[in-house]
C-alpha cells in the first residue's frame, strides 16, 4: 500500500477524531450560554430524577435531590440543609448554566456555598432547569426559550415551597448563577423583584431583549462579577457565541451597570483601588460600588481584569483556551453571601 496514502489516512481518522471532541465541546460549552404557576405539592421526598453533572466537574455530592409540579412540568432540584438552621433562615437558588445542572453547581462553586449555609444556618437551592437550560429572555433556538418555559414561576414556586417547609425569610430571598444562570438572575430581578431582595449574576449582561424592558417593581441589590477577557459573553457587549454558534447579544457591562444604577435611583459608583493578591493567575479585580440607593439597595460591580467565562475561585470546567482564566483575586461565593447577608427586601 501507498505509505502517503496511509499517512494521509491515518491523518483523516485523526483528525475526524480531534473534530469530534471538540464539537462535544463546542455543544457542552455552547448550552451553558443557552439559556398561571401551580401551587407546589406537598414534599415527594428524596429523589433520584436530578440531572448529572458532566465533564470535568466531578466529586462529592451533600445535597439531596427532590422533585415539584409546575405548569404541567416535573421539575428537579437539590436542596442543602445544614445540621443547624436558623429559626427563619435566608434561602439562596443557585442557578447553572445552559448545560448545566445544579449538581454541577454544587461542584463548580465547590460545595463553599454549603458551607456558607453550615455557618449562618441558611437554605440553599440548586435547581435544573429544562434539558439543561433556564427561559433567561433570549430569543434562542433552546427547549426553554421554545415552549416558553415558566422559569421565574417555577422558581418563585420553590421559593414558596422553602417557605412553607422550612420557614424561611421572605425577606431574605437571593439568587445567584453563571452565565445562561446569570442571566435568568437578571430576569429574576426584572420579573420577580417581589421575591427576591438581591441578586448576583456571574460571568453575564443584559441581554438585548431584557435590559430594554426591565423594570423591577422594587430597588432590588446587584452585584455583578465579569470578566475583562471572557471569550464568550463579551465584557465590551455584543454577539454572545462559542466557536462561531450564535446565542444572542448582550449590552456590555458598563451599560448593565448603569442601567442598573438608574433604576435603583443610586449616586455615583465609588471605584475602588486596583488589587492583584496572585499575580500567577494573571487577573486582577477592580470594585465599582454604588449607594446606598433607593430602598437601601446597593449595587456592585467585580472588573475582573484579565479573568475569563468562569467562576473566580471556582472549579475548572473547561480548557482555559476555551473559557479563559479562573482568577483568584476574590472568592465569588463569601463575597456573594456577604452582599446578600447585607441586603434585605423592602416591604
Amino acid at each position: 500500500m501507498d505509505p502517503t496514502f496511509v499517512r494521509l489516512n491515518g491523518a483523516r481518522r485523526r483528525w475526524k477524531a480531534a473534530l469530534a471532541s471538540l464539537l462535544a465541546v463546542a455543544s457542552l460549552v455552547q448550552a451553558c450560554l443557552a439559556t398561571s404557576a401551580s401551587a407546589a405539592d406537598a414534599h415527594d421526598g428524596a429523589s433520584s430524577d436530578c440531572v448529572s453533572s458532566r465533564g470535568r466537574l466531578k466529586g462529592k455530592l451533600e445535597s439531596s435531590c427532590f422533585r415539584l409540579q409546575h405548569g404541567g412540568l416535573e421539575r428537579t432540584y437539590r436542596l442543602y440543609l445544614p445540621l443547624a438552621r436558623a429559626s427563619s433562615p435566608p434561602l439562596v437558588l443557585v442557578l447553572h448554566g445552559g448545560g448545566g445542572s445544579g449538581a454541577a453547581m454544587e461542584l463548580l462553586t465547590q460545595r463553599r456555598f454549603n458551607r456558607a449555609a453550615d455557618r449562618d444556618g441558611a437554605v440553599v437551592v440548586y435547581p435544573d432547569g429544562i434539558d439543561r437550560s433556564w427561559n433567561d429572555g433570549r430569543d434562542l433556538d433552546t427547549q426553554s426559550a421554545r415552549d416558553n418555559v415558566d422559569d421565574v414561576g417555577y422558581l418563585q414556586a420553590l421559593v414558596a415551597r422553602m417557605a412553607d417547609e422550612f420557614h424561611v425569610d421572605r425577606a431574605r430571598v437571593y439568587a445567584t448563577g453563571i452565565s445562561n444562570g446569570g442571566l435568568m438572575s437578571y430576569r429574576l430581578a426584572c420579573d420577580a423583584a417581589e421575591t427576591f431582595a438581591a441578586v448576583a449574576p456571574v460571568t453575564a449582561s443584559f441581554s438585548e431583549q431584557l435590559g430594554p424592558r426591565c423594570q423591577p417593581a422594587r430597588p432590588v441589590a446587584v452585584a455583578i462579577f465579569n470578566g475583562t477577557a471572557d471569550p464568550l459573553v463579551p465584557w465590551a457587549g455584543g454577539k454572545i457565541s462559542v466557536l462561531g454558534f450564535s446565542r444572542g447579544k448582550v449590552w456590555s457591562t458598563a451599560d448593565t451597570f448603569a442601567r442598573w444604577i438608574a433604576l435603583d435611583g443610586c449616586p455615583a459608583p465609588v471605584v475602588e483601588a486596583r488589587v492583584d493578591r496572585d499575580p500567577a493567575d494573571e487577573t486582577a479585580l477592580i470594585v465599582h460600588r454604588a449607594g446606598p440607593c433607593r430602598g437601601q439597595v446597593e449595587l456592585r460591580l467585580y472588573e475582573i481584569e484579565g479573568g475569563g467565562h468562569t467562576w473566580p475561585m471556582g472549579a475548572t470546567y473547561a480548557w482555559e483556551w476555551l473559557v479563559g482564566r479562573v482568577s483568584r483575586e476574590v472568592d465569588a461565593v463569601q463575597e456573594i453571601w456577604d452582599f446578600f447577608r447585607g441586603s434585605v427586601r423592602t416591604r
